[in-house]
């Protein structure tokens, strides 16, 4: 496999963008597990095996169980979630797949029982930021393997 370009030296304002939506994200104060939940379900429903090889990686590195990174995409029927994280990976759910029917009140209701506004920001900007993540990576052929730590 062969990458289409190096988004990272044709155009470096663009990784410093993204960088400074990782940024913000991050100093929002969500939980970095959740952070790494959010980017593994989108990047699931996206197709983005190079985000979902780095993702999946990253979440092992901070001492998260196989189990639990094996049971994410069937996350409703698995008891080792909180309620506060099933809330946000059905959120990330909705919000990849916004076109499908958006994010319905009842949801939100849910969503909100487990989470603060600010932090209900901080996930959809999370979940924004991976999303455009999987689109850069797909759309420039990124694949498992030519992983790279990104600075931070």
């Amino acid at each position: 496999m062969q990458m289409r370009m190096n988004h990272r030296n044709v155009n470096p304002e663009l990784l410093r963008t993204m960088m400074g939506l990782e940024s913000f994200v991050k100093g929002t104060g969500l939980d970095p597990v959740l952070y790494e939940l959010i980017k593994i379900r989108a990047s699931q429903i996206n197709g983005c095996a190079y985000c979902l090889d780095m993702h999946t990686r990253d979440l092992r590195k901070m001492g998260e169980t196989e189990q639990r990174v094996f049971l994410i995409p069937v996350w409703r029927e698995a008891p080792c979630y909180s309620p506060k994280e099933k809330a946000v990976l059905e959120l990330t759910e909705a919000v990849t797949l916004i076109a499908d029917g958006g994010v319905p009140d009842d949801l939100y209701s849910r969503v909100r029982e487990q989470l603060s506004e600010q932090e209900y920001l901080a996930v959809v900007m999370a979940i924004n930021t991976i999303n455009c993540w999987n689109r850069i990576g797909i759309a420039n052929g990124l694949f498992p393997g030519c992983y790279e730590k990104q600075p931070e």
